[in-house]
């Protein structure tokens, strides 16, 4: 699969507006966690259920993200979106129309444990890297609790967030960390949508309420 690149534009009165409420020119390394959401085979391999050229074209710049912020002291989380046929972990049965060819094959393929489900064999995690299997796009309302439980009692003040898809995983769980009162960035060229609008729609609905958003190079040379 050949690497894409969004076509990222956040509107300068979209940054504007939410300057007074989400602009953080300083990160702290020992405060801070990069969560990267589902950068698994199932997104990012052609011939899988999902798979995106655009998610495969961000695998770059998390891996720089992932050393910049471990270099520095930071704690690095991973996410895998999980199906699970069992309560309560199991999606609403009517959540997942199943006489949709893709959907039917992800739901047969990504249980705990497969292929489909597994990190991408070209991400980075390190050893002692949270790996957090997770049951709904959200990670904050997964029943499973698994970021909930990663972060409780930590020191963690802000979340970094980067993988796919902007506009539904990474969208959904930024909103519910800054609710949290997480203080959150989105790293734009480190996110995949399926297309430039949906992307550049998450971006702007972030900058607008929820998050900063910032570019790889932003972020590492604030680490620096």
């Amino acid at each position: 699969m050949s690497l894409m690149q969004h076509e990222t534009e956040v509107p300068g009165w979209a940054v504007e507006r939410g300057r007074h409420l989400n602009e953080f020119d300083a990160i702290h390394p020992a405060t801070t966690a990069l969560v990267v959401v589902d950068m698994q085979n199932v997104f990012m391999n052609e011939e899988e259920a999902y798979g995106n050229p655009y998610a495969i074209g961000v695998l770059p710049q998390v891996n720089r993200l992932a050393s910049c912020l471990r270099e520095a002291g930071g704690t690095v989380i991973w996410t895998r979106q999980t199906v699970s046929q069992e309560a309560p972990l199991a999606m609403p049965h009517w959540q997942y129309d199943l006489r949709i060819p893709e959907v039917r094959h992800a739901v047969e393929t990504m249980g705990p444990g497969t292929r489909s489900q597994a990190l991408h064999a070209e991400t980075q995690p390190a050893e002692g890297d949270p790996i957090i299997d997770k049951y709904r796009y959200n990670a904050f309302v997964c029943p499973a609790r698994g970021l909930e439980r990663t972060l409780e009692g930590s020191p963690i003040e802000m979340l970094i967030f980067v993988g796919t898809l902007t506009n539904i995983c990474i969208e959904s769980t930024a909103r519910d960390a800054n609710m949290l009162g997480y203080k959150v960035i989105v790293v734009s060229d480190a996110c995949a949508a399926k297309t430039d609008a949906e992307h550049n729609a998450a971006l702007l609905n972030l900058r607008i309420g929820f998050a900063d958003v910032k570019d790889t190079a932003t972020i590492c040379d604030l680490l620096a």
